[in-house]
């Protein structure tokens, strides 16, 4: 864990660690004059002495693998990596000209918040740094922060944390007010690890933990995704009609072709052999950002930047939980899958959601985190998102957690996957008041693949030979291009188009095909 103290890397060296060699280049330029306090004018004086910078933060433009990337780093040496307003006015004009530029932005703060030798009038500032990040993110460009050791106050209620993707160094005390004033304060103590980057990415409010030694290859991959130019579709008709009418399944069986069992598909998806989201990405994605999420890297939830079918996207998805390795999938979750639409939509990017849950978490604090409420707002936010939604039926569909990802343009079904209001053992406790009548819910229900592609539910469903779990690598290769074929499909409408055959899409669910 670091110190309270500082993080151990100044600006120039994690600089150094990030950029080609001979690769950044400064955007600085002095400082105004010495301010009017003595004693103020010669902390400044030491601070420039003693870190041979002339202000708390450098700025400039540096390669990254040959990507030119404007840089803002903060120095804890210089007065704790405080914001006054030359240093308020030196990032701001960094984030200006990155736009004007239009290069993606990658902000490394480390500071105790606004500096208090300037009082109200730096603490306005950070007004100013946050509307130039806000006009960056409106321009479409990406913002990319990675909070160091400490980062504190204003500048982690602010600018710090309005990253598409908020990274933290291992160990980082991040939080709004530090443990001395918050004890001076209060009278007690502040739980020393209510501010650990790991505690608040446990919580979805950091997207991954990464070392200083990892970020150049991380910020590598995830600048290769965002660059991408997906394939050319000038060539592939809309599929959207003037009448906005909705495809039938590509994948529709033969009159008098029997589904599959849909109890014998319930088993089939419960096998803790069977590839998940996270081995679909493996297999299928060019590359591959993977997120922290809500639990971490074993939770419920997978979040990522990724290259599909040759196209970027964002993916949430939920991980297929392992027997004696449960996690229930939490409202806090359901957070996370806000977030990653909203970033999606952010950057212009298609999002693709991965449906493979038993159920949200059913508890007395699930309802006071109000797990219904996050399930309502879900379902919202991607019914109105302005980028494409692609939804993966993989595996178990239980209930409204899995409801919750369904919204969507359009959606691939794996053969044995299902959708159920309850688990088919839940249905039939309500119906017969005893679960042994489980099979026969799960025939009854029309819960399967194909029911669903007959209601209106599932576009296309991907064949199973005869299990996934028996042929992991084929089958997420042949999910894998049924996924790059839609994404085709869905980034070739117009947005207008694209959006008014969602809503009737959703109009019609439920009825007969």
């Amino acid at each position: 864990m670091g110190t309270v103290s500082g993080t151990s890397l100044t600006a120039h060296q994690l600089i150094g660690l990030l950029v080609d060699p001979d690769g950044f280049r400064s955007w600085d330029e002095p400082p105004p004059g010495p301010p009017a306090d003595p004693g103020y004018r010669a902390s400044l004086d030491r601070a420039r002495e003693r870190t041979g910078l002339d202000e708390a933060v450098l700025t400039g433009v540096g390669l990254v693998d040959g990507r030119p990337v404007a840089l803002v780093a903060s120095e804890f040496g210089f007065l704790g990596g405080s914001i006054g307003v030359a240093t308020a006015e030196r990032i701001t004009r960094a984030v200006e000209r990155a736009t004007a530029e239009r290069l993606p932005l990658l902000a490394l703060p480390v500071s105790g918040g606004t500096r208090m030798q300037e009082g109200s009038a730096a603490f306005l500032c950070m007004l100013r740094i946050t509307a130039a990040v806000q006009a960056h993110r409106a321009a479409g460009l990406p913002y990319l922060t990675y909070l160091r050791n400490p980062t504190m106050g204003g500048v982690f209620a602010s600018w710090g944390t309005l990253g598409q993707l908020v990274l933290a160094e291992p160990g980082a005390r991040l939080g709004f007010l530090g443990p001395r004033v918050y004890e001076e304060l209060r009278g007690v103590e502040l739980p020393a690890d209510v501010q650990l980057a790991e505690t608040l990415a446990g919580r979805g409010l950091v997207d991954a933990v990464v070392p200083p030694q990892e970020l150049r290859e991380l910020l590598r991959r995830a600048l290769a995704v965002l660059a991408t130019v997906p394939p050319s579709h000038s060539h592939s008709p809309s599929p959207f009609t003037s009448t906005f009418t909705t495809p039938a399944p590509e994948t529709a069986p033969a009159p008098g072709a029997e589904h599959p069992d849909a109890w014998d598909s319930v088993r089939r998806t419960r096998r803790p052999d069977r590839p998940g989201a996270r081995e679909l990405l493996r297999h299928t994605a060019g590359e591959l950002v993977l997120l922290d999420s809500p639990g971490g890297r074993g939770g419920a939830l997978v979040r990522a930047l990724a290259v599909l079918g040759g196209r970027p996207v964002l993916v949430v998805g939920q991980q297929r939980q392992t027997p004696g390795h449960e996690r229930p999938f939490t409202a806090a979750d359901l957070r996370a899958v806000r977030r990653t639409a909203r970033l999606a939509e952010q950057l212009g990017l298609p999002l693709v959601t991965v449906v493979d849950t038993a159920g949200a978490e059913l508890s007395a604090e699930a309802e006071l985190e109000g797990i219904a409420v996050e399930i309502a707002y879900c379902l919202t936010t991607l019914l109105a998102l302005r980028t494409p939604v692609l939804a993966v039926l993989l595996g178990q569909g239980s209930g409204g957690g899995a409801l919750a990802l369904l919204p969507a343009d359009r959606v691939i079904a794996a053969e044995h996957a299902w959708l159920a209001p309850l688990p088919p053992e839940g249905a039939s406790a309500i119906v017969h008041r005893d679960g042994a009548h489980a099979a026969e819910l799960a025939r009854s229900q029309g819960i399967g693949a194909r029911h669903l592609a007959e209601v209106g539910l599932v576009d296309e469903v991907v064949p199973e030979l005869p299990d996934a779990a028996e042929e992991p690598g084929a089958f997420c290769a042949r999910l894998g291009q049924a996924v790059g074929a839609a994404l085709a499909t869905l980034t070739g409408a117009t947005e207008a188009d694209r959006l008014a055959a969602r809503a009737l899409r959703h109009r019609r669910l439920g009825d007969l095909r």
